[in-house]
């Protein structure tokens, strides 16, 4: 028998959900990581705070939840109640993103938008990674020879 919660205890577990260091995001900065790539984290002086920061490469990557940034996949659907409370929400969740990519961009930098639900799949993640990061280059200190 499936327990109802109570407004309180909703209220309780959608106050505990964070914005960083998630359990995708951290899928993607594994993944990013063993794959050589190096980045940086959350740089606020950009628009949305980027999740995965490639500054030389210009390039930015967000993982977003498909609940609450409206994917259209089975996690991202609407709750069917409170929904004068959501679909509002929501609906600014989104737009701030149309509008954080559209600085960025304009800015130069290029952006992948990682959905969570595509996290689950470690191959196509990769491929997709190293699709948008292109080679990984490593940089040698003066006097250094690369090995090949």
């Amino acid at each position: 028998m499936a327990d109802k919660l109570t407004p309180e205890h909703r209220a309780e577990n959608m106050r505990r959900i964070k914005s960083k260091g998630m359990k995708p995001e951290l899928a993607v900065r594994r993944l990013a990581h063993g794959l050589g790539y190096r980045y940086r984290l959350h740089r606020k002086n950009l628009p949305g705070k980027p999740d995965l920061v490639f500054g030389p490469r210009r390039k930015v990557i967000f993982v977003h939840g498909c609940f609450w940034h409206g994917h259209d996949c089975r996690d991202g659907r609407v709750p069917s109640s409170n929904q004068d409370y959501w679909l509002p929400k929501l609906a600014r969740n989104k737009e701030r993103d149309v509008a954080n990519i559209a600085a960025l961009e304009a800015a130069g930098w290029r952006v992948l938008v990682i959905w969570e639900c595509h996290t689950r799949n470690e191959i196509t993640l990769t491929s997709c990674l190293k699709g948008f990061l292109g080679p990984r280059t490593l940089k040698l200190k003066p006097g250094q020879q690369q090995i090949s």
